[in-house]
């Protein structure tokens, strides 16, 4: 991303730090089922398994993931300093095995493979041929047989069902008890998105040489995409 839009999601983000959890389950209709499917993919052959969340923010994935191995080691990259403040509150000094880099997770160099790329609701800030670079990027930091889950949002298929999925959510987050204020910091928010089509993106995948490419979940347009790299 180019250093203004990573200043324009920093800024917004930093902002939102302190009460992004509190506002996660009315900002996501479908929260449940959107992070439990994601979870539930994150499957390895090993106890202690190398995991990589890209955008990490609060660490609500990898709090999930943790809790079905509580011995993994997980690096949090996120742009956002303050969201990443609020992950080590959560994960507390206890978790040794946690690793905080803030930093645009696209420029990230690792010597040691890892089992795992997580992401959530991060890619979709980046345009489109920097998402095609970062799944090229991802593949090569996975080890043989490692798996990429990518819990995001996607764009409509057709401009009708775009504006289907954009007004089913804002029904939906009306209808919640976020105030006035909260809602048009949402609103504001969805104006750093650069969404690319579902179909699009699988196929930018299975380009890159992953094998098994699905999206595993779909409620409008929140998806939860799945992808691993073949073994040897």
């Amino acid at each position: 991303m180019s250093e203004q839009a990573n200043q324009q999601i920093t800024t917004k983000f930093n902002e939102i730090a302190e009460k992004y959890d509190s506002q996660r389950r009315k900002l996501i209709p479908c929260f449940d089922d959107f992070y439990h499917t994601a979870t539930s993919l994150v499957q390895v052959d090993h106890t202690s398994p190398r995991i990589l969340d890209l955008g990490a923010g609060t660490g609500l994935f990898s709090s999930y993931v943790l809790g079905n191995y509580p011995n993994a080691r997980i690096t949090l990259i996120d742009l956002s300093q303050s969201m990443l403040d609020i992950a080590k509150q959560r994960f507390g000094e206890t978790q040794a095995n946690m690793t905080y880099i803030a930093e645009d997770y696209s420029i990230f160099k690792s010597s040691e493979p890892f089992d795992c790329v997580i992401s959530s609701l991060s890619i979709h800030h980046l345009e489109d041929q920097a998402k095609q670079d970062l799944y090229e990027k991802i593949f090569k930091l996975l080890k043989p047989g490692g798996i990429f889950v990518n819990a995001d949002q996607v764009q409509g298929s057709s401009p009708f069902l775009d504006q289907l999925y954009r007004s089913d959510w804002v029904a939906k987050v009306e209808a919640t008890d976020l105030t006035p204020e909260a809602l048009q910091a949402a609103y504001e928010r969805t104006k750093l998105d650069k969404m690319a089509p579902l179909d699009e993106q699988l196929n930018w995948l299975r380009a890159c040489g992953f094998i098994d490419v699905d999206c595993v979940y779909k409620y409008y347009n929140f998806v939860v995409m799945y992808a691993q790299k073949p073994a040897i």
